[in-house]
Protein backbone atom coordinates (compact mmCIF):
# COMPACT_ATOMS: atom_id res chain seq x y z
CA UNK A 1 0.00 0.00 0.00
CA UNK A 2 1.66 3.15 -0.77
CA UNK A 3 0.45 7.16 -1.06
CA UNK A 4 -3.82 6.45 -0.89
CA UNK A 5 -4.50 3.70 1.98
CA UNK A 6 -8.31 4.07 0.40
CA UNK A 7 -7.15 3.49 -3.06
CA UNK A 8 -4.87 0.58 -1.74
CA UNK A 9 -7.07 -1.13 -0.01
CA UNK A 10 -9.48 -1.03 -3.26
CA UNK A 11 -6.82 -2.64 -5.68
CA UNK A 12 -6.35 -5.40 -2.63
CA UNK A 13 -9.67 -6.54 -3.02
CA UNK A 14 -10.39 -6.41 -6.36
CA UNK A 15 -6.58 -8.58 -7.11
CA UNK A 16 -7.46 -11.12 -4.29
CA UNK A 17 -11.14 -11.45 -4.25
CA UNK A 18 -12.09 -10.37 -7.40
CA UNK A 19 -14.61 -7.75 -5.80
CA UNK A 20 -16.50 -4.89 -7.24
CA UNK A 21 -16.02 -1.48 -5.35
CA UNK A 22 -20.15 -0.44 -4.97
CA UNK A 23 -21.15 2.85 -3.57
CA UNK A 24 -24.80 2.63 -2.59
CA UNK A 25 -25.56 6.25 -1.16
CA UNK A 26 -26.09 9.01 -3.02
CA UNK A 27 -26.12 11.05 0.42
CA UNK A 28 -22.81 9.74 1.18
CA UNK A 29 -20.81 9.28 -2.17
CA UNK A 30 -17.61 8.86 -1.13
CA UNK A 31 -18.67 5.33 1.10
CA UNK A 32 -17.68 2.32 -0.56
CA UNK A 33 -19.14 -1.21 0.07
CA UNK A 34 -16.91 -4.56 -1.05
CA UNK A 35 -18.64 -8.28 -0.41
CA UNK A 36 -18.63 -11.48 -1.17
CA UNK A 37 -20.04 -12.54 -4.75
CA UNK A 38 -21.71 -15.56 -3.70
CA UNK A 39 -23.10 -14.87 -0.18
CA UNK A 40 -23.75 -11.03 -0.68
CA UNK A 41 -22.38 -10.21 2.61
CA UNK A 42 -20.34 -7.29 3.11
CA UNK A 43 -16.75 -7.62 4.60
CA UNK A 44 -15.79 -3.84 4.57
CA UNK A 45 -16.78 -0.48 4.40
CA UNK A 46 -14.82 2.84 3.64
CA UNK A 47 -15.98 5.76 4.77
CA UNK A 48 -14.83 9.43 4.78
CA UNK A 49 -16.08 10.91 8.57
CA UNK A 50 -14.79 14.11 10.46
CA UNK A 51 -12.36 12.89 12.95
CA UNK A 52 -14.61 13.92 15.91
CA UNK A 53 -16.68 11.21 14.92
CA UNK A 54 -13.89 8.90 15.64
CA UNK A 55 -13.30 11.18 19.24
CA UNK A 56 -10.34 12.75 17.99
CA UNK A 57 -9.54 16.25 17.42
CA UNK A 58 -10.53 17.99 14.96
CA UNK A 59 -12.74 18.24 12.31
CA UNK A 60 -10.48 16.97 9.25
CA UNK A 61 -12.05 14.51 6.91
CA UNK A 62 -10.69 11.19 7.75
CA UNK A 63 -10.81 7.68 5.50
CA UNK A 64 -11.76 5.10 8.17
CA UNK A 65 -12.24 0.97 6.96
CA UNK A 66 -15.01 -0.89 8.80
CA UNK A 67 -14.28 -4.86 8.77
CA UNK A 68 -16.40 -7.36 10.55
CA UNK A 69 -14.55 -10.06 13.26
CA UNK A 70 -15.30 -13.06 15.21
CA UNK A 71 -15.74 -11.46 18.44
CA UNK A 72 -16.93 -8.36 19.87
CA UNK A 73 -14.23 -9.19 22.92
CA UNK A 74 -11.62 -8.66 20.12
CA UNK A 75 -12.51 -5.99 19.03
CA UNK A 76 -13.09 -4.38 22.18
CA UNK A 77 -9.11 -5.18 22.90
CA UNK A 78 -8.42 -4.16 19.14
CA UNK A 79 -10.23 -0.23 19.61
CA UNK A 80 -7.18 -0.21 22.65
CA UNK A 81 -4.87 0.29 20.29
CA UNK A 82 -3.72 3.53 17.85
CA UNK A 83 -5.81 3.53 14.75
CA UNK A 84 -8.54 1.32 15.71
CA UNK A 85 -11.83 2.33 17.36
CA UNK A 86 -15.56 -0.15 17.94
CA UNK A 87 -17.20 0.26 14.44
CA UNK A 88 -18.49 3.38 13.17
CA UNK A 89 -22.74 3.62 12.03
CA UNK A 90 -22.47 -0.38 12.52
CA UNK A 91 -25.05 -1.01 15.80
CA UNK A 92 -23.51 -4.51 15.50
CA UNK A 93 -20.83 -5.48 18.32
CA UNK A 94 -18.53 -7.55 15.30
CA UNK A 95 -17.01 -4.41 13.84
CA UNK A 96 -14.58 -2.58 14.06
CA UNK A 97 -13.28 0.66 12.54
CA UNK A 98 -9.48 1.33 11.29
CA UNK A 99 -7.91 4.50 10.13
CA UNK A 100 -6.73 4.72 7.17
CA UNK A 101 -4.39 7.43 7.63
CA UNK A 102 -1.05 5.74 8.24
CA UNK A 103 -1.06 4.96 12.10
CA UNK A 104 -2.11 0.79 11.17
CA UNK A 105 0.23 -0.69 8.59
CA UNK A 106 -0.66 -1.60 5.63
CA UNK A 107 -0.05 -5.30 5.94
CA UNK A 108 -1.68 -5.25 9.02
CA UNK A 109 -4.92 -3.61 7.49
CA UNK A 110 -4.50 -6.27 4.80
CA UNK A 111 -4.26 -9.13 7.74
CA UNK A 112 -7.96 -7.83 8.64
CA UNK A 113 -9.77 -7.74 5.59
CA UNK A 114 -8.47 -11.12 5.36
CA UNK A 115 -10.06 -12.14 8.36
CA UNK A 116 -13.16 -10.14 7.67
CA UNK A 117 -13.44 -11.64 4.29
CA UNK A 118 -13.22 -15.33 6.20
CA UNK A 119 -16.07 -14.09 8.96
CA UNK A 120 -18.85 -13.38 6.66
CA UNK A 121 -18.22 -15.99 3.89
CA UNK A 122 -20.37 -18.75 3.23
CA UNK A 123 -19.81 -22.29 4.17
CA UNK A 124 -18.52 -23.01 0.29
CA UNK A 125 -16.08 -20.19 0.20
CA UNK A 126 -14.33 -21.48 3.87
CA UNK A 127 -14.19 -24.56 2.55
CA UNK A 128 -12.36 -23.51 -0.20
CA UNK A 129 -10.26 -20.41 1.28
CA UNK A 130 -9.04 -22.05 4.57
CA UNK A 131 -5.13 -22.60 4.97
CA UNK A 132 -4.12 -25.55 4.49
CA UNK A 133 -5.28 -28.66 6.62
CA UNK A 134 -3.04 -31.48 8.24
CA UNK A 135 -4.86 -35.23 7.93
CA UNK A 136 -4.01 -38.60 9.30
CA UNK A 137 -5.20 -40.68 7.37
CA UNK A 138 -5.80 -45.05 6.80
CA UNK A 139 -4.24 -47.32 4.69
CA UNK A 140 -5.25 -51.30 4.43
CA UNK A 141 -2.05 -53.21 2.86
CA UNK A 142 -5.16 -55.74 2.09
CA UNK A 143 -6.13 -53.27 -0.41
CA UNK A 144 -3.26 -52.00 -1.67
CA UNK A 145 0.73 -52.60 -1.28
CA UNK A 146 0.76 -49.05 0.30
CA UNK A 147 4.43 -50.31 1.62
CA UNK A 148 6.19 -50.01 -1.44
CA UNK A 149 3.38 -47.64 -3.50
CA UNK A 150 6.84 -45.15 -3.27
CA UNK A 151 9.36 -47.01 -4.04
CA UNK A 152 9.63 -46.18 -7.79
CA UNK A 153 7.15 -42.75 -7.93
CA UNK A 154 6.73 -39.71 -5.94
CA UNK A 155 2.97 -39.33 -7.00
CA UNK A 156 0.23 -42.14 -6.20
CA UNK A 157 -3.53 -41.76 -6.48
CA UNK A 158 -5.47 -42.49 -3.38
CA UNK A 159 -8.97 -42.58 -2.35
CA UNK A 160 -10.59 -39.15 -1.51
CA UNK A 161 -11.42 -38.12 1.80
CA UNK A 162 -14.06 -35.89 2.76
CA UNK A 163 -12.66 -32.28 3.39
CA UNK A 164 -9.66 -32.87 2.05
CA UNK A 165 -8.30 -30.30 -0.79
CA UNK A 166 -5.31 -29.60 -3.17
CA UNK A 167 -2.72 -28.12 -0.82
CA UNK A 168 -3.46 -29.98 2.64
CA UNK A 169 -0.48 -32.54 3.88
CA UNK A 170 -2.15 -35.76 4.92
CA UNK A 171 0.06 -38.44 7.10
CA UNK A 172 -0.88 -42.06 5.82
CA UNK A 173 -1.01 -44.50 8.50
CA UNK A 174 -0.93 -48.16 7.44
CA UNK A 175 -2.60 -51.01 9.14
CA UNK A 176 -1.66 -54.20 10.24
CA UNK A 177 0.44 -55.79 10.17
CA UNK A 178 2.42 -52.55 9.67
CA UNK A 179 0.59 -50.15 12.41
CA UNK A 180 2.31 -47.09 12.28
CA UNK A 181 2.88 -43.78 9.69
CA UNK A 182 5.13 -44.28 6.80
CA UNK A 183 4.81 -41.08 5.03
CA UNK A 184 3.67 -37.48 4.99
CA UNK A 185 2.63 -36.40 1.52
CA UNK A 186 1.12 -33.19 0.15
CA UNK A 187 -2.51 -33.32 -1.30
CA UNK A 188 -1.61 -32.05 -5.24
CA UNK A 189 -5.11 -32.81 -7.24
CA UNK A 190 -8.45 -33.62 -6.20
CA UNK A 191 -11.35 -34.42 -7.62
CA UNK A 192 -10.10 -36.89 -10.05
CA UNK A 193 -13.72 -39.19 -11.07
CA UNK A 194 -13.27 -43.41 -10.06
CA UNK A 195 -15.68 -45.68 -9.88
CA UNK A 196 -14.87 -48.78 -7.45
CA UNK A 197 -16.33 -51.49 -5.09
CA UNK A 198 -15.18 -53.96 -3.84
CA UNK A 199 -16.20 -56.23 -0.62
CA UNK A 200 -17.77 -52.72 0.91
CA UNK A 201 -15.21 -50.48 -0.28
CA UNK A 202 -16.63 -47.82 -2.70
CA UNK A 203 -14.40 -45.19 -3.83
CA UNK A 204 -16.14 -42.32 -6.07
CA UNK A 205 -13.12 -39.82 -6.26
CA UNK A 206 -9.25 -39.89 -6.13
CA UNK A 207 -6.84 -37.42 -4.81
CA UNK A 208 -2.87 -37.21 -6.26
CA UNK A 209 -0.36 -37.62 -3.56
CA UNK A 210 2.82 -36.51 -3.68
CA UNK A 211 5.39 -38.15 -1.41
CA UNK A 212 7.60 -35.54 1.26
CA UNK A 213 9.06 -37.76 3.73
CA UNK A 214 9.25 -41.38 4.99
CA UNK A 215 9.29 -42.11 8.69
CA UNK A 216 10.72 -45.43 10.19
CA UNK A 217 7.81 -47.96 10.89
CA UNK A 218 8.76 -48.08 14.82
CA UNK A 219 8.71 -44.74 15.18
CA UNK A 220 4.94 -43.77 15.39
CA UNK A 221 3.44 -46.99 15.75
CA UNK A 222 -0.13 -47.78 16.81
CA UNK A 223 0.74 -47.83 20.50
CA UNK A 224 2.88 -44.65 20.61
CA UNK A 225 -0.24 -43.09 19.29
CA UNK A 226 -2.55 -44.50 21.48
CA UNK A 227 -0.52 -43.65 24.99
CA UNK A 228 1.45 -40.73 23.45
CA UNK A 229 -0.99 -38.83 21.52
CA UNK A 230 -4.08 -40.21 22.56
CA UNK A 231 -5.18 -41.34 19.24
CA UNK A 232 -7.03 -44.44 19.51
CA UNK A 233 -8.16 -45.58 16.36
CA UNK A 234 -7.55 -44.56 13.06
CA UNK A 235 -10.50 -45.39 11.12
CA UNK A 236 -11.03 -42.38 8.54
CA UNK A 237 -9.62 -39.18 7.63
CA UNK A 238 -8.98 -37.35 11.07
CA UNK A 239 -7.06 -34.02 11.90
CA UNK A 240 -3.70 -34.40 13.70
CA UNK A 241 -3.24 -33.32 16.90
CA UNK A 242 -1.15 -30.37 17.65
CA UNK A 243 1.69 -32.45 19.48
CA UNK A 244 1.44 -35.26 17.15
CA UNK A 245 2.07 -32.51 14.28
CA UNK A 246 5.14 -31.58 16.19
CA UNK A 247 6.97 -34.41 16.42
CA UNK A 248 6.37 -35.43 12.67
CA UNK A 249 7.72 -32.11 11.66
CA UNK A 250 10.91 -32.92 13.67
CA UNK A 251 13.63 -33.96 11.90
Amino acid sequence: MGESLREDVFRYVRKKYKSEIEYLWLSAPNYAVFRHRDNRKWYGLVMDIPRSRLGLSGEEIVDVLNVKLDSPLLVDMLAREDGFFPGYHISRGNWVSILLDGTVAPDEICSWIDRSYQVTASAKTKRATRPPKEWLIPSNPKYFDIVHAFDDKKEINWKQGAGIRKGDIVFMYVGAPVSAILYKCRVTETDIPYQFRREGLTIRSLMKLRLLKRYDPTRFTFAVLNERYRIFAVRGPRGVPEDLSGDLKAK
